[in-house]
């Protein structure tokens, strides 16, 4: 699939602090990537040069084959962007924030209005609409910084941080609108650093630490990268003891070890889904009744702690 950006070892320093270092990764168009880091990585920094807000110290980057240095106007056309920090006047209303910025962007008369409506809808504020801004929650100001972004119609959107200081159901709403706006076609680059959020929503995940991609990749292949292992959990009968069937699955090829607490049995392996037949069909020579079985992957949390030595929040 062709990409929509190309970034090619990207630079920005302020004096003699590089703030980026000679990052480099695609997006695809359709995909949604996820740099995901604690705070300090650098994430906001790459953004804002992608957007064309600061001029890069080196390197280069495309958007839809046009140079964010060079080309500033054609890559904003293409882009939409949803800045970390609210970029709305507390004053007007919801909708005439969204007209406020719509002209901005040069939109004019019916399309002006019929997009503000359908932005409206799309962020789900269509019944708060005229209310004012400063009356709004944290999560709707966020819905609505996000609805200004989308006015455009953009090919590739910049969401930076986005869920940062809302409350759960706002989150909720804002994770599943970027998922629609997907499944509808538009290319997202998402910065944040709850892992939960990248797992969830991400095709591939960038890790940046201190303006390095330190790794790039699906879940899957990151934590190939660094050796996390999945864990084959076997919940048993409670009048079984799982210390025959943990002990017979681990001289099963592939098999790294077997454990037994309480009335579950957990298998550790390079692959849980190709020992789970052999594990089901120990468990039934034993006699042992499963009740259920799941698959647990490690998490990107694991997978940065184990190339950085700390976590995502420290």
């Amino acid at each position: 699939m062709a990409a929509i950006l190309e970034v090619r070892n990207l630079v920005k320093k302020y004096g003699d602090f590089a703030a980026v270092k000679g990052i480099t990764f695609d997006i695809a168009e359709g995909e949604i990537f996820s740099l995901l880091g604690p705070n300090g990585a650098g994430k906001t920094t790459t953004i804002s040069v992608l957007s064309t807000l600061y001029a890069p110290s080196g390197g280069e980057a495309f958007v839809a084959g046009h140079s964010v240095a060079r080309e500033a106007m054609a890559v904003r056309n293409l882009i939409g962007v949803v800045p970390q920090e609210l970029a709305l006047y507390d004053e007007l209303s919801g909708r005439e924030n969204l007209v406020f910025w719509g002209k901005m962007y040069g939109l004019r008369r019916k399309v002006l209005k019929t997009r503000v409506e359908e932005v409206l809808e799309q962020v789900g504020l269509s019944d708060k609409a005229r209310q004012r801004v400063k009356t709004y929650s944290g999560g709707m100001k966020r819905r609505i910084n996000i609805g200004v972004g989308l006015l455009h119609k953009p090919r590739l959107l910049f969401m930076d941080e986005p869920t940062v200081g809302i409350d759960p159901q706002s989150r909720r709403a804002i994770l599943d609108s970027v998922k629609d706006l997907n499944r509808q076609g538009m290319s997202v680059l998402y910065t944040t650093h709850y892992m939960e959020e990248a797992q969830e929503l991400s095709h591939r995940v960038g890790i940046m630490d201190h303006g390095e991609l330190i790794a790039l990749g699906s879940q899957k292949e990151l934590t190939q990268q660094v050796g996390q292992n999945d864990t084959l959990i076997l919940d048993i009968d409670e009048n079984q003891s799982g210390a025959g069937l943990a002990a017979a699955v681990r001289s099963l090829a592939g098999v790294i070890r077997a454990d037994v607490t309480n009335h579950t049995v957990a298998v550790t392996a390079p692959e849980a889904e190709q020992i789970m037949v052999a594990v089901i069909t120990a468990a039934n020579a034993l006699g042992v009744k499963i009740h259920s079985v799941r698959i647990q992957e490690p998490d990107l949390e694991a997978v940065f702690l184990s190339l950085t030595g700390r976590g995502l929040r420290d």
